[in-house]
């Protein structure tokens, strides 16, 4: 596969991984104002998809490091 091809396929899994990882921090801060305003048991049930985003976000990671590392063969 030619680099610029490793290169498009980093860089969208780049933006991806930027996507959710800003949903995620979307999520954290509605929890937090939650967590403030008195309602813990909100701000939790809120956080909860916090960890599908992360969890998505770690593998498009992974993806990106092993498109580069292929890339340098």
């Amino acid at each position: 596969m030619a680099k610029p091809v490793f290169n498009d396929a980093v860089i969208a899994c780049l933006d991806e991984m930027h996507s959710r990882l800003s949903e995620a921090a979307r999520i954290a801060k509605a929890a937090q104002a939650c967590a403030q305003a008195g309602s813990a048991s909100e701000a939790v049930t809120i956080s909860m998809d916090i960890e599908q985003l992360i969890y998505e976000a770690g593998r498009l990671h992974d993806a990106a490091s092993l498109l580069n590392r292929l890339s340098q063969d």
